[in-house]
This record gives structure tokens, C-alpha cells and sequence, in this order.
């Protein structure tokens, strides 16, 4: 610690650590957090590092940018800085789309006693390009995250919503351990009204190669069966068993492919898969869940978590809409099903905000659940800024109104920009509370991309650096705000936790 504290600034006492070979820790100076390195005796390895060097008592010391050449090499000195599988602990994704959030996220889940395991880095393809970041830059951005906190018991690095091997491919390099396939784009949601001679159709057309079936063996399986998913049966008649084939039966080889060319490439053991196809126009029937999870293990697939489509309404930032009783009963028997096949996790996908219903997917699941947020910490970051930058703030809301139309129409969502507050007629002090109103809070989140891109006539970054500023002055106040928002999203799934 005397010799970090000899190069000034600010020391992050959290993030100090001493190895046999040198000192680590982060040091807030006037300009930005830097990675301090002082080695204890003779070190090639230093070599490993770029920054600038200098002697201190004699020892050797470093003083380096947050770059990805530093991220590596520490991680290289520091094993407990690289994520890792989560297996079937109960566990949260903090998507975060400015880099910065894993701090409040950490805090969050140490107020919990450590009991829900950490996903910090998470990001899909479709927000990376639409917040100009890239794999690497995701990974170690939560890593420098998981350093200032001294965070040592293991995190996660989710891949989230894959849908080609180039994004695997990519997402690898990066050094991701959790990789989530979206197969949205082979999902037939039509098939769910679908009969007689268009469904027949339909059904023989399915890739029978690529599923390595055929429609004669897939009907001895399943027609005419029960299976029993502990007090529930579930039992398919040839209509029902040709739309959840035809709904997900090209889902299920796309999945298939997808998880195989993992193996290939990383090796068993070495990553851990979720499958997500809730971005579909209707909800997963129980007999559907259990069509792709029983056709998945056929095939040899492993997964540790599957996020079906429930029923009811899962729009983006705000609460449930939808009838609990009905979300009640309808997750019930998904959580069975997953226990009976698996044991997986069902994911929440959208889980950002769902307050209402967390105690039902506490309760239904009893442990085997992952619960995902994503845009709900980048709300956060608007509420610091509202806090601390009221005319900022002000500036990118009109913005983001402007862009709304646009922006929403990859997004289930109903926010409606009558229904939103003008920002200049809110005074500065209840600013902050315009991030809770139902149709602002939408409109904040889905124009996030244009937000962060954003570029004036002559080149430069509209809002970006303004907004990055405000926050990197304050880190602490965004720590505190994203500390007390995400207690509310764990703490009803604390106490039926599985930390094994």
C-alpha cells in the first residue's frame, strides 16, 4: 500500500493486491482511474504491461492506462480476474451498456451475503453494435470492475442472444464462458394455430437431416405417451406434437449446430450454454418446453439455463404486465419440467424491473433460476446524470424523444411520447424521478444506441464524452444509485439460492 500511495492520487484501497512477484491496485489520478504495478524484485514480466515506468526505493514500478494489452496481462498475474462457468448457482446478468456499473453491481450482490453468483459482463451483438463497443471492450471493462471491488469469488461472462458461429467465434476470443443462443430467427410462431394440410406440409418439411430424425420415430416418441412432470402430465396428440415440432423444430437444429461448433471450438467443460427463445410473437406452451428440451438432449446438447416465452407482457424496464395467477401457474410448470429433464435454470429474460413477480419465480423455481437485466443499469447512469447534470440530462431526453419511433421498433414495448412529461417543464430537482415514469422510462431505454452515438455536424460525439464525464467524476454516486435499485432485484431470490 506505501508504495501505490507514493505515485499520488487516490488509492482504491479495495483494489490492492500483493503477490509473490508485485503489488497491483488502481489510483484515481486527474486523469482517470490508472492500473499501478510495482514489482518486488527482478521482472521480465513486466514486460507484459504498457505504461510508463519509473524506480521507487528501487523497485520498479508501472503506472498504466485501462487497455486491453493490461486487462491481459493481469489477468494473466490474477486467476481470480478471469470469468468462468457459473454451472447451476443461482445467479443475475448485469448487462451494462457504458462499462462502468460492475462496481454498484458487485455491492449489490455482497449486500445479499454473495449468495446470487455474478454474470458482470454481459452484452448481446445487437447492443454492441448499437453502443459502438466491441466483445473485448465488454469483457474487460467488467474486469477492471471486478479489480477496484477486490471481488474474488468467481463471475460470469455471458454472450448473450448469439445467432451465428461468427459470433461465437468472436465472443470466444474475447474470453466469454456463457454463451446464449437465440434462435428466434427459426422459430414458427405461426404454427400455433396451424392444421390439417399446412401443418402436413409443414411438418415434412422440417430439416429431419439436421435434426437426425425423421417424422415417423418422432411421432412413436411422443404420441400417445404421458410424461410425468412431478404433479403435472404433459401428452402430445399428432396436432400438437406437428406445431411444437414445426414451431421449434428448426430452433432446435440451429441450437444443435451452434453448441456443437462450441465443443469444437473451446472444448467440453470450458463454456456453459443457455437457450433462449423468448423473443417469439407467442408464449411457449408446457408441451413445447418439453418438445425442445427433450429433442435437445437427444442430441447430446448441455445446457444451464432455457428461457421459454411465459405468458403475459415483459416489456422492456418496466414492471410485469400481465395476470399473476396466470404467470403463477404458467411458470410452475415450466420450473417442473426443467427440474424433471434437467436439473437448468430458467432464465428471465426482460427480467429487468419485473418486481411483481420475482417472489413467484423465487417461490416456483426454488433456486434453479437466472435472472437477466440489461437497459435497467444504463437507467441508472440518466439518474445520476439527472442528479448531478440537469440540463445534460435534459438535452438527451428531448433526444431520445425525438428518436423514439424509430428506435422502439425492434422492442416490445407501449410507451407512447403523449403520455411522456416535456423535460422542460419537470424542475431539476424531480428530474431524477422522470427515469421512473412509465412512458419516459421506455423511451429512455430503447433509444440508448442513438444516445451513446450520437454525432454533431462536424464529427464529434454529441453526448458520449459529456455523459461519460459526469459519470467518472462521481463513480460513487452511480455505485450507490445501482446498489439500491439492484437490492430490490435480488433480494427476493436470496433466501431459496443454490450456491453449490
Amino acid at each position: 500500500m506505501i508504495a501505490l500511495t507514493s505515485l499520488g492520487g487516490d488509492v482504491v484501497h479495495s483494489s490492492v493486491f500483493k503477490g509473490t512477484d508485485g503489488e497491483f491496485g488502481l489510483v484515481r489520478q486527474a486523469q482517470g482511474a490508472r492500473l499501478v504495478v510495482f514489482a518486488s524484485g527482478p521482472a521480465p514480466w513486466l514486460s507484459e504491461f504498457e505504461g510508463d515506468a519509473s524506480t521507487w526505493q528501487g523497485r520498479t514500478s508501472l503506472v498504466c492506462p485501462l487497455s486491453a494489452r493490461n486487462a491481459a496481462a493481469l489477468r494473466s498475474r490474477c486467476s481470480w480476474l478471469r470469468p468462468r462457468p457459473l454451472g447451476l448457482r443461482t445467479s443475475a446478468g448485469f448487462g451494462d451498456r457504458i462499462g462502468r456499473a460492475t462496481p454498484g453491481h458487485l455491492r449489490a450482490v455482497r449486500a445479499t451475503g454473495c449468495r446470487i453468483a455474478p454474470v458482470v459482463a454481459q452484452q448481446s451483438m445487437r447492443e454492441m453494435v448499437r453502443t459502438g463497443r466491441s466483445a473485448q471492450t465488454v469483457v474487460d471493462e467488467a474486469m477492471w470492475g471486478v479489480f477496484q471491488e477486490g471481488w474474488r469469488d468467481g463471475y460470469g461472462a455471458d454472450a448473450d442472444h448469439l445467432k451465428s458461429t461468427l459470433d461465437i467465434d468472436t465472443c470466444l476470443a474475447a474470453g466469454f464462458t456463457c454463451y446464449t443462443i437465440d434462435p428466434g430467427d427459426h422459430v414458427q410462431s405461426g404454427a400455433d394455430t396451424a392444421s390439417g394440410p399446412a401443418l402436413r406440409e409443414a411438418f415434412d418439411r422440417l430439416p429431419w437431416d439436421r435434426l437426425e430424425d425423421c417424422g415417423t420415430a418422432l411421432l412413436r416418441r411422443y404420441v400417445g405417451r404421458v410424461f410425468e412432470v412431478e404433479d403435472e402430465t404433459i401428452r402430445f396428440d399428432e396436432v400438437s406434437l406437428g406445431r411444437a415440432a414445426v414451431k421449434y423444430g428448426a430452433a432446435v437444429a440451429h441450437v444443435v449446430a451452434m453448441f456443437r461448433h462450441l465443443v469444437q471450438k473451446a472444448g467440453v467443460g470450458a463454456f456453459e450454454l443457455e437457450v433462449s427463445v423468448d423473443e417469439t410473437d407467442t408464449p411457449t406452451t408446457h408441451a413445447e418446453h418439453y418438445y425442445v428440451a427433450s429433442e435437445l438432449k437427444r442430441l447430446g446438447v448441455s445446457w444451464v439455463g432455457l428461457a421459454p416465452r411465459y405468458v403475459g407482457r415483459f416489456e422492456k424496464g418496466v414492471d410485469y404486465i400481465g395476470d399473476l395467477a396466470a404467470f403463477d401457474h404458467d411458470i410452475a410448470v415450466h420450473a417442473a419440467i426443467a427440474r424433471t429433464l434437467g436439473p437448468y435454470k430458467l432464465s428471465l429474460h426482460s427480467g429487468s424491473d419485473k418486481f411483481k413477480i420475482y417472489p413467484i419465480v423465487a417461490r416456483r423455481c426454488g433456486g434453479y433460476v437466472h435472472l437477466k437485466t440489461a437497459g435497467t443499469s444504463y437507467l441508472e447512469a440518466l439518474r445520476t446524470i439527472a442528479a448531478l447534470d440537469p440540463e445534460l440530462f435534459r438535452e438527451v431526453y428531448a433526444f431520445a424523444r425525438d428518436h423514439y419511433d424509430a428506435d422502439r421498433a425492434t422492442y416490445h414495448v407501449s410507451a407512447r411520447l403523449d403520455r411522456a412529461p416535456i423535460g422542460d417543464a419537470v424542475p431539476a430537482a424531480d428530474l431524477p424521478a422522470l427515469v421512473d415514469q412509465f412512458d419516459a422510462r421506455q423511451i429512455f431505454h430503447v433509444t440508448f444506441g442513438s444516445v451513446l452515438t450520437a454525432i454533431t455536424a462536424d464529427g464529434a460525439r454529441r453526448f458520449y464524452d459529456r455523459f461519460m464525464a459526469a459519470i467518472d467524476r462521481n463513480p460513487e454516486v452511480y455505485s450507490r444509485y445501482l446498489e439500491v435499485h439492484f437490492r430490490r432485484h435480488l433480494d427476493p431470490f436470496v433466501a431459496g439460492a443454490l450456491t453449490t
